[in-house]
C-alpha cells in the first residue's frame, strides 16, 4: 500500500518497531499514571487529564491552585515526558494500523486504517501543541486562549487515538475470523 506512513521500512523492522514503540509506550503510560497521583484532587479528578480538558481560565486555574509546589513540578515533569509519550504512542498505533490494514483486502477498510495511521501523527502533533498550552498556565499566563487551546487539541487527540485502537481491535478481530473462514483443513461438503 503506498499510502502508508512506512512503506521505505521493511515489514519485519514495521513489525520490530511496533513492539518496541507499544513497550516503550506502556511503559511511559505506567510512569505518567505515577507522576499523576498527587495531580488528582477535587477540582481535577482525573489529574492531568482533567487539565488538558479544562477548556477555560477560571477552570484551569482553579485546577493550578489545587495544586501544591510538588503537584505543580510533577505537572511539569509529566508534560514533559509526555513528549517522549507521544512519539512511542503515535508510532506504535501508526504502525499498528498500517499492518492491520495491510492484511486486510484492499478497499475501504483497509484505507480507513491507513488514514488512521497518518492521524497518529496528527495526534502527536495535537498532543504537542496542547502541552504547550498547558505548560503556558503553569508558568502563570493568563487568558482564555491557552486553556482554549488546550481543550480543543485533547478532544481530537483522543478521538483519533481511540478510532486507531478501535480500529486495530476490529481488524485483529477481522483477520482472525477471516483465517478462520480460510483454513486449510476446511473440506467442502
Amino acid at each position: 500500500m503506498q499510502n502508508n506512513p512506512f512503506v521505505s521500512l521493511p515489514i519485519a523492522w514495521q513489525k520490530r518497531f511496533m513492539v518496541v514503540l507499544a513497550g516503550l509506550a506502556i511503559m511511559l503510560l505506567i510512569v505518567l499514571q505515577v507522576i499523576d497521583v498527587p495531580l488528582r484532587t477535587a477540582v481535577a479528578p482525573s489529574g492531568i487529564v482533567s487539565f488538558e480538558l479544562a477548556g477555560d481560565a477560571a477552570t484551569a486555574q482553579a485546577m493550578v491552585a489545587s495544586w501544591d509546589e510538588t503537584a505543580r513540578i510533577h505537572a511539569g515533569i509529566s508534560l514533559g515526558i509526555d513528549y517522549l509519550f507521544m512519539a512511542s504512542y503515535a508510532g506504535a498505533i501508526s504502525l499498528c494500523c498500517a499492518l492491520v490494514a495491510r492484511s486486510l483486502k484492499p478497499g475501504w477498510l483497509a484505507s480507513i486504517g491507513m488514514a488512521l495511521a497518518w492521524g497518529q501523527w496528527l495526534a502527536a502533533a495535537l498532543d504537542a501543541l496542547e502541552n504547550v498550552a498547558l505548560i503556558r498556565i503553569l508558568l502563570g499566563a493568563r487568558g482564555a486562549f491557552w486553556p482554549l487551546l488546550a481543550r480543543w487539541c485533547a478532544i481530537p487527540k483522543f478521538a483519533l487515538v481511540v478510532c486507531g485502537l478501535s480500529f486495530i481491535g476490529a481488524g485483529f478481530v477481522l483477520t482472525r475470523l477471516l483465517r478462520r473462514e480460510r483454513s486449510p483443513g476446511d473440506t467442502l461438503p
